[in-house]
This record gives C-alpha cells, structure tokens and sequence, in this order.
C-alpha cells in the first residue's frame, strides 16, 4: 500500500526532473526521485519479510 505512494511520489520527483531547465532543480529533483524509490524498495522488503515471518506467529498464539 504505502510502496505505491511511495513510487507515485517518486514518478512526480523524475517528472520534475525532466521538466526542470535549471541544473539544481533538477538535481534535486532526482535525488528526491532516487530517494522515494529506495523507501519503496525498503517497504518492500519489509512487507515480505513480515509475510514470511506471519505463519511463525500464528504458531506461538
């Protein structure tokens, strides 16, 4: 759920981006791209993780 916020925020910055005539906007724009896709990726991760652990949970109750 948040990924795609995530990857929707990340698609704006990267529009900016291609958008931007100056330099250091668009720089900042692209880290900001770089940065919503690695949240992304990182929320990712914890998702499947979470998901692998679930079934291990449901034991101990």
């Amino acid at each position: 759920m948040a990924q795609n916020t995530f990857r929707e925020n990340a698609a704006a910055a990267q529009a900016d981006a291609d958008a931007a005539t100056l330099d250091n906007v668009r720089d900042r724009c692209l880290r900001a791209a770089a940065a919503w896709e690695a949240m992304a990726e990182r929320q990712e991760r914890v998702e499947r993780a979470r998901a692998q652990n679930r079934p291990a949970d449901a034991l101990i109750d």
